[in-house]
């Protein structure tokens, strides 16, 4: 750990573009405060390199306080850094030594092709959740809370799976880039509650059939997404969204 200013060297990934080659370009920044957030470190990179003229590197960012998902970097071989249960803009210097080299690269995986240096397209999480469908509810006023009785363990473990942020660091750190952990998460915090019921196997096999056609790749159980998800969603809900699957295949038409 360091408490005085930092001296660093990075090594950033930059790519123009999905169509052409990228490559790690070295870049020496000095008297970074332990004290910044990575993605602060990122502003003063990018204002030196706009003071000399050269083009900034484009990374992903909005909220800053770890509930959005947009700062996907993969951080030293692993995602968003070397922290465990946080996001990248949520790591601070302090988490590095005076003199370090720093490797960053984009999440890398078929499914999420680069659009520029350190930001890829992710869409593909949203068309898994659009084909999620809709919900039933009822028309006229909204039921009042109290009238849907849910047990607690219930409530906490469909709270539990819906705070996964989509971010994609289950997919960059599989080493088959699936994205089974991020789907799981979705359908369960839906299964798991009585408003998710009327599409619940329908709802499964939709999001199943789009996550396989957008290139995602298979799960093998190592573990991986569990161990570098910033929100900690369990391997649980994939043995759900499995259970669900094969329930599915058995359930009438009338009834999914």
């Amino acid at each position: 750990m360091s408490t005085g200013n930092m001296n660093l060297t990075l090594k950033v990934w930059r790519q123009k573009n999905n169509n052409t080659k990228g490559a790690l370009v070295d870049y020496k920044l000095a008297g970074i405060s332990p004290d910044m957030s990575f993605l602060e470190m990122f502003d003063v990179l990018n204002e030196d390199l706009i003071t000399k003229g050269e083009e900034p590197v484009v990374f992903d960012h909005d909220c800053r306080e770890g509930i959005c998902g947009m700062c996907s970097m993969f951080i030293n071989g692993r995602p968003h850094g070397p922290k465990d249960l946080v996001t990248t803009c949520q790591l601070h210097m302090r988490s590095f030594k005076d003199g370090d080299t720093i490797v960053v690269e984009p999440w890398r995986a078929a499914a999420f092709p680069v659009v520029k240096d350190l930001t890829v397209d992710r869409s593909a999480f949203d068309r898994v959740i659009a084909a999620g469908g809709f919900i039933s509810v009822n028309t006229g006023n909204a039921q009042d809370a109290n009238n849907l009785p849910i047990p607690k363990m219930q409530a906490d473990a469909a709270f539990e799976a819906a705070a996964c942020i989509g971010c994609g660091a289950c997919v960059a750190t599989c080493k088959n880039a699936s994205a089974m952990l991020f789907v799981s998460a979705k359908i369960s915090q839906l299964a798991l509650l009585p408003q998710g019921q009327p599409e619940r196997y329908r709802r499964v096999q939709s999001m199943v059939a789009q996550m396989d056609a957008e290139g995602f790749g298979n799960c093998t159980n190592t573990g991986a997404c569990e161990a570098e998800c910033p929100k900690g969603i369990s391997l649980e809900n994939i043995a759900r969204m499995n259970r669900d699957f094969a329930s599915a295949k058995f359930v009438s038409e009338e009834t999914v």
